[in-house]
């Protein structure tokens, strides 16, 4: 049996030698099986029979009509647990070595009478038209800054022409990250794609049932821009496929460049969100010439941006100095109390306004029945009421640092609860009138040296500190040397114990 390999250079020596005979000799086959090849014109695997035949016994032959009666019920299931069931109904007739008999039995059925497989239909992309937003979790990546974990999203903005892409960090899928990050991409861009194609984003998709697909907020931001929306099928990421697909290769290029930095931590949050703008500048390095195509077809942008914040107007100050906000928490000043206020809900913070005059601004707290407490808006009115200090409900949020947690367990110890809660909220209203940082130092250096034990000592110390203009060095610290016998003495303990309860 020649190759196929063989019976082509034979075909071209035919045209150069002079005789069979010759071309069969550099082709390394006789004369005749040559003349017989050429005679056939095919090549030799054209020539061999169809394997047909079976060479042993099928072992699930007699149970194959029970085994297909399952596939077509339940097309999902697998290979193994078909054989376990085979093996648990018939015992000490199949082997486990049958299973791969078994495996192609049932891939050979799905592929000639299961069910059709899902169609993933390429699309022609036009330049201009189409830009796709989606949302991509980083925690995986192990992202920290200045040593502590961070866990963010970033918001993905992609063009399905060209591939142009951009994101920032975020917190939420909230309308005004959507709103936020959309823009921002728009900016940069310079104009605007035809159509905005996002998942089913509760941000932007109506709720089901509504008579409307989109939210207002987000229809209000798409006509700002001229942009028609386009949203995916219920359970279909697919049809959302290029950000998607982008999302996996933009984690994939973060991973890499961190392994390459060599170093996972950042010192900031800006320092964090620069690497990722340089990254997305290098991806984007090699598209220049179709994003030119897109920017010839988009539309201008407006004179302005859209108003991200969601404006919410008369919320109440509770008698407890706290608003609502989104089903969460949030203490301000107590001079607000009984008064109404107009909260400007972004991305990241709240903006509290009274009386067109911006009051405050906190950070903005993510998901539902959450509450942050900042005790600077109340210490003025706890300090006089050091009895209600015990059991309040968010009494976890008085303590700023774990010295000042650490005091307060210390006063418990020595105090009765009211004349610790007294002179801890004491030290507490110091950290809010002059410098926390300060208090805090004085408390750590209480904690090592065991000086300052009352309120009055923490607080000459501190103002000490305030006239001076300086602040704890870690010389002024002396932690003593830990006695490593200590240790030997509580392994010793754990072997007498053991030896007696053994007798």
């Amino acid at each position: 049996m020649i190759t196929n390999r063989q019976y082509q250079r034979l075909r071209k020596f035919m045209q150069t030698e002079r005789t069979l005979a010759q071309a069969a000799a550099k082709s390394a086959m006789d004369e005749k099986t040559a003349r017989k090849y050429l005679k056939q014109d095919k090549l030799p695997d054209e020539l061999k029979p169809d394997h047909t035949w079976v060479t042993r016994k099928d072992p699930f032959a007699d149970v194959w009509e029970d085994i297909k009666g399952k596939l077509e019920l339940a097309a999902g299931l697998e290979s193994k647990t078909i054989f376990k069931y085979l093996v648990d109904t018939f015992p000490d007739r199949f082997q486990e070595g049958q299973l791969r008999t078994l495996q192609r039995k049932i891939k050979h059925w799905r592929a000639t009478e299961g069910e059709p497989k899902e169609v993933y239909f390429s699309q022609v992309h036009l330049p201009g038209i189409l830009g796709a937003s989606d949302y991509t979790c980083m925690n995986s990546l192990g992202v920290t800054i200045n040593k502590q974990p961070f866990d963010h999203l970033v918001y993905h903005f992609v063009l399905t022409y060209s591939n142009w892409e951009t994101g920032n960090v975020c917190f939420s899928e909230s309308f005004e990250s959507l709103s936020e990050g959309l823009q921002n991409a728009l900016w940069k861009l310079g104009g605007s794609p035809s159509a905005h194609l996002t998942d089913r984003l509760s941000a932007a998709i109506q709720k089901p049932g509504s008579e409307k697909e989109f939210t207002d907020r987000y229809e209000a931001l798409l006509r700002h821009y001229g942009i028609a929306g386009r949203k995916t099928q219920p359970a279909s990421p697919n049809e959302n496929g290029d950000v998607e697909q982008r999302n996996y290769r933009f984690k994939k290029a973060v991973e890499q460049q961190l392994l390459l930095r060599g170093s996972h931590d950042f010192e900031s949050r800006a320092e964090y969100s620069s690497f990722l703008d340089k990254l997305f500048e290098s991806m984007n390095a090699c598209r220049k010439e179709k994003l030119k195509e897109e920017l010839a077809t988009m539309r201008r942008l407006p004179l302005e941006r859209f108003l991200s914040s969601k404006r919410l107007n008369d919320i109440p100050v509770s008698k407890n100095s706290t608003i609502r906000v989104n089903n969460n928490i949030y203490s301000v000043n107590s001079r607000l109390i009984g008064e109404h206020v107009t909260v400007y809900l972004h991305s990241e913070s709240l903006e509290v306004r009274y009386g067109q005059k911006i009051v405050d601004e906190l950070p903005r707290i993510y998901g539902e029945s959450n509450h942050q407490i900042n005790y600077r808006h109340i210490i003025d009115w706890l300090v006089r009421k050091p009895g209600a200090f015990a059991n309040y409900r968010y009494k976890e949020e008085m303590f700023p640092t774990t010295f000042f947690r650490g005091y307060y367990d210390d006063l418990l110890r020595r105090h009765s609860i009211q004349a610790a809660a007294k002179e801890y909220l004491k030290v507490l209203h110091l950290a809010a009138k002059t410098n926390e940082e300060i208090v805090n130092n004085a408390l750590q250096y209480r904690f090592y040296c065991d000086e300052l034990s009352t309120s009055r000592e923490i607080e000459k110390w501190v103002m000490e500190c305030i006239d001076e203009g300086r602040k704890i060095d870690k010389t002024d610290i002396n932690i003593p040397a830990v006695d490593i016998s200590v240790y030997d003495n509580l392994l010793n303990k754990g072997a007498t114990d053991e030896c007696n309860c053994k007798i």
